[in-house]
Formats: C-alpha cells, structure tokens, sequence
C-alpha cells in the first residue's frame, strides 16, 4: 500500500494559496486516477484508490499546516506502513516554480509542515517539494507563501499539475516503493517538453543551503 499526503491548510480562505500546493496536487492526481470521493478520517480528508496495481491513500490534513503531524501520525499508526511507503507534497520556496524535485529524508528548511511530521513519525518519508519560487527577502516569506497564486502563476500551475498526476502511478511500482527518480523526470519531461535537462543531476542555484 501506498500513502500520498498533501500538506496545505483547510478551508476555502486557504484553498488558493502556494502554501496549499500539496493539496492541489493531490486532488488533481485523485481526479485523474478517478479515487473515491474524500471522507473525514485520520484529523483529514482521504481517498482511496489505485495508482497501477498498487493499493493507494490520498490524504489531505486538516490540522493546520503546523500541526501537519498529528493526521498523518494516526494515519499510519492504524495503516501500518513503513515511512518508504509514505510520499509527501509540499510547496519548496527554494525552488524555481513549477520544478520537482524528489527525495527520501534531509532537512526542514523553515518548512513546519516538515517540522511537524518529523516530530510525530521522524524525516526518513519521501518528499515531492514542489517549486513555488522565493520572494527575495525572508522577512516576505510569510505574505508570499500565505497569499494565493498570482495570474502569471495560472499559466504553468495546470500543467505542472497534471504533469504530477499523470506519471504518479509511478510512486506505487514495486510493491509502493516506487521509482522516484524516474516520476521526477517524467514529470519535467511532460511539463518542460524537450529541455536537455537530467533532473536527477541538476542542481539549482536557489537550493543552496537548504539540506
């Protein structure tokens, strides 16, 4: 079985937010793969369905964005699943817009979201940062992460969605451990089209100092 998890905070107030990124992808790869409609469960919403032959849950938190490690704690108490089996979508400041990067563990960068899971079922889950771009100063932080995409935004914001959900079938192959570094490609290969770009060897300026 496989456990996808968008971090983001409940509410329509929220809805549209950069913060609120990981829930969009993961109500876009719920629409895709055509999952059951999303009921209370684990202090979240959840969906189940299945990404190719592998069992899967979407879970979307509603414990706030600070407190993103309680749902998800109680969720895999009762699933009993190993952090390998558990991918999560969050915005990543230090990352250009619409850029994936894939990882397993690291560090928090500012994230508490992150900060949250970390404290409730340790760092070692997988990671889908997903690239909202950094507003310059760290002071405008907070107003940049907290203020809904902006129209320049809604041109590539779709497609990087879609791109996300279409290859996430990807996440579940062999046995729910998935190919990550091959989801990763595929994606900015869809998104990006034809850029001779191997994202599993780039590195961006702007992720300095974020491990």
């Amino acid at each position: 079985m496989l456990l996808l998890v968008g971090l983001g905070n409940p509410g329509s107030k929220y809805s549209g937010n950069r913060h609120n990124i990981g829930f969009m992808a993961i109500d876009r790869i719920a629409e895709t793969h055509s999952f059951s409609p999303f009921g209370s469960k684990f202090q979240g919403q959840l969906s189940a369905g299945r990404l190719g032959e592998t069992k899967t849950l979407l879970l979307k938190p509603e414990t706030y964005m600070n407190e993103s490690g309680k749902s998800v704690a109680e969720a895999v108490r009762m699933i009993k699943l190993p952090l390998s089996n558990i991918v999560v979508f969050y915005d990543e400041l230090d990352l250009v817009p619409g850029k994936l990067r894939m990882r397993t563990g690291g560090g928090l960068a500012g994230h508490n979201g992150l900060r949250s899971l970390k404290g409730h079922i340790g760092a070692d889950f997988r990671r889908a940062r997903l690239g909202i771009g950094h507003p310059g100063h760290k002071d405008l932080v907070l107003s940049h992460v907290l203020k809904d995409f902006s129209k320049a935004d809604r041109d590539w914001l779709p497609d990087f969605l879609d791109a996300l959900a279409e290859h996430a079938p990807l996440l579940a192959v062999n046995d729910g451990l998935g190919e990550d570094a091959t989801y990763q490609n595929r994606v900015h290969l869809t998104f990006h089209g034809d850029e001779n770009v191997s994202e599993n060897k780039q590195t961006d300026k702007t992720e300095k100092g974020t491990e």
